[in-house]
């Protein structure tokens, strides 16, 4: 089913008129496992410049493994800018590392990955991760995550929208899962989380 998080707002009486300053509500993990208890499924795929792209490729450094439409100018745009702003948080030689797997194969274009790179802020940690369908339908189901297309006509013009789960897992230097976080989501969560890997 497609991921969504409510959250109910408590009204007290006789609270301050304001308050200065408040934080910034904290997002815990969706779900956590504990180090070597759950392996993150391998896929093979391509990134955003031929070259091939898995996990495997990534060992020994941490990743984010995420699920993001290159066409999508609601959510998408949001949770990729917080995840550039945690890994930025992080030197340079320890930045973990993020792998998009698109949700949408149509979209899947240099022209629109270099539109997004520029107007999303994404650096040379993000990696986007690409196939046929069917190769990335199997990443999908393997990572829980569910992706619907829809299709309608609007004054003559086909227009097609792609709903999905806002998902980040957090995957450890071993390639073991270790949190998944369900956007919305502050940096500084998925931040906290990194820096507790053993």
């Amino acid at each position: 089913m497609v991921a969504g998080v409510t959250f109910s707002v408590l009204h007290q009486k006789n609270a301050p008129a304001a308050i200065d300053h408040p934080a910034a509500p904290a997002f815990t993990a969706a779900a956590s496992w504990q180090a070597g208890e759950r392996k993150a499924p391998e896929f093979q795929l391509t990134d955003q410049h031929g070259a091939p792209i898995s996990l495997a490729r990534m060992h020994g450094r941490p990743v984010i493994v995420t699920f993001i439409d290159p066409l999508c100018r609601n959510l998408c745009p949001l949770e990729a800018k917080v995840l550039m702003q945690m890994v930025q948080r992080f030197p340079a030689g320890q930045r973990p590392a993020i792998i998009s797997v698109s949700v949408n194969p149509p979209g899947d274009t240099k022209a629109n990955y270099a539109l997004v790179a520029k107007h999303w802020g994404l650096g040379a940690d993000w990696y986007w991760a690409a196939g046929p369908k069917a190769k990335l339908a199997a990443v999908w189901r393997k990572y829980q995550i569910e992706v619907q297309t829809l299709s309608k006509v609007v004054a003559g013009v086909k227009v097609v929208s792609v709903i999905h789960t806002e998902g980040s897992y957090v995957i450890d230097k071993n390639g073991y899962e270790r949190a998944l976080y369900l956007y919305p989501f502050q940096a500084s969560d998925i931040e906290k989380t990194v820096h507790s890997l053993d």
